[in-house]
């Protein structure tokens, strides 16, 4: 069981990524993972307005959930795998522990089937 910092902690990751544009930032950053983007490249993509963008990449990186690495001018985002992994293994730590109906490692494994 998380303790109520842990408790606190999660929440805050959660609440973070709980706005369209964010979750679709950390989705883009784990898709170019480990090399990560620059800030321009990011807004490109998504087409986010760099002073939207710039407050977005603030919140994610105040909760750990990307890294800032400074190349010259540039600024380069990397999703924290990490802390990400962190936050779904508090999510799934107790999966199916009341009914074992299903086995914790088909619900973390492999997502959804793709056609």
């Amino acid at each position: 069981m998380a303790d109520d910092a842990e408790l606190t902690r999660y929440a805050d990751m959660l609440a973070a990524m709980g706005t369209e544009p964010r979750l679709r930032i950390v989705r883009l950053l784990l898709s170019a993972h480990p090399l990560g983007m620059v800030v321009g490249e990011i807004g490109e993509e998504l087409g986010i307005p760099n002073s939207t963008l710039s407050h977005h990449l603030d919140k994610l990186k105040s909760e750990n959930l990307v890294i800032v690495k400074r190349e010259g001018v540039f600024l380069r985002y990397m999703a924290n795998h990490e802390a990400l992994q962190e936050l779904l293994a508090f999510l799934y730590a107790e999966c199916c522990t009341r009914n074992r109906v299903v086995e914790p490692k088909k619900v973390t494994c492999c997502g959804k089937e793709r056609s």
